[in-house]
């Protein structure tokens, strides 16, 4: 990791022992970074000793309590290691990225340079979403509503943004929610969005009982967390309604 950074990496991982290791020496690697926090989120496998041997620094949660609440305790571990220093920026990861997390340079870039306040990944791989695209589509539409903006990839959880920006989003929506709650919030708070294209990819997403279970862990997670935006969706759509 290179001594003069100022970018911290966060991974949220659950079980992901396999491809935790490559994920984290891939980040520690990205130019600016001089930090990779994994919160091991409740793994029953050794994602933590794994991590931890990797060279990130590990929180644990004893049990699972979701992703949102992963990323605010690797947030919170990043600042109590900034102590009096000047804040670092927060680039979120997946766990499952493995090597191709190498690719996320151009996530940080805008925000190091003052352009944007958040990045939003795009990949340029994709991979076979089985069932995914009802909760993309919702996602999607619901951000559109609220702010006008038309993400390519609304559930992209590989993010960089400024800590000023992670502050202002706080507190994050529940679980999978996240992601579509961090857009309309920032953007309705003022704050600069760019969406980057960058060439990583997520390991593929079956369509075994278990997979159908996360899909609908997610579509009722960004629901709640649209439907607890209903006001900021009014709002925006009286803007932009014609005046009778």
């Amino acid at each position: 990791m290179s001594s003069s950074g100022d970018t911290a990496v966060i991974i949220p991982a659950a079980n992901e022992a396999d491809r935790i290791a490559a994920t984290v020496k891939a980040a520690a690697a990205l130019p600016g970074v001089d930090l990779v926090v994994v919160v091991d989120d409740g793994s029953r496998d050794q994602t933590g000793r794994v991590a931890r041997a990797a060279g990130a620094k590990v929180v644990r949660h004893s049990r699972n309590r979701g992703k949102a609440a992963a990323m605010e305790t690797g947030a919170e571990a990043v600042r109590l290691l900034d102590e009096d220093a000047t804040p670092r920026h927060l680039l979120f990861l997946d766990a499952d990225l493995g090597e191709t997390a190498h690719a996320a340079a151009p996530l940080i870039e805008p925000v190091r340079a003052a352009k944007a306040d958040m990045t939003i990944a795009v990949f340029t791989t994709r991979v076979k979403l089985g069932g995914h695209g009802l909760v993309v589509r919702l996602s999607k539409e619901g951000i559109r509503r609220a702010t006008g903006f038309q993400p390519v990839q609304p559930l992209n959880g590989q993010r960089c943004l400024t800590r000023a920006a992670f502050e202002a989003a706080r507190p994050l929506a529940h679980g999978f929610g996240v992601e579509t709650a961090l857009t309309i919030d920032l953007l309705h708070k003022g704050y600069r969005i760019v969406e980057v294209e960058v060439d990583m990819a997520h390991r593929a997403t079956g369509t075994d009982w278990r997979a159908q279970l996360h899909r609908a862990i997610q579509l009722r997670d960004v629901a709640l967390a649209l439907a607890t935006r209903e006001p900021l969706i009014a709002q925006n759509l009286n803007k932009i309604r014609p005046n009778h």
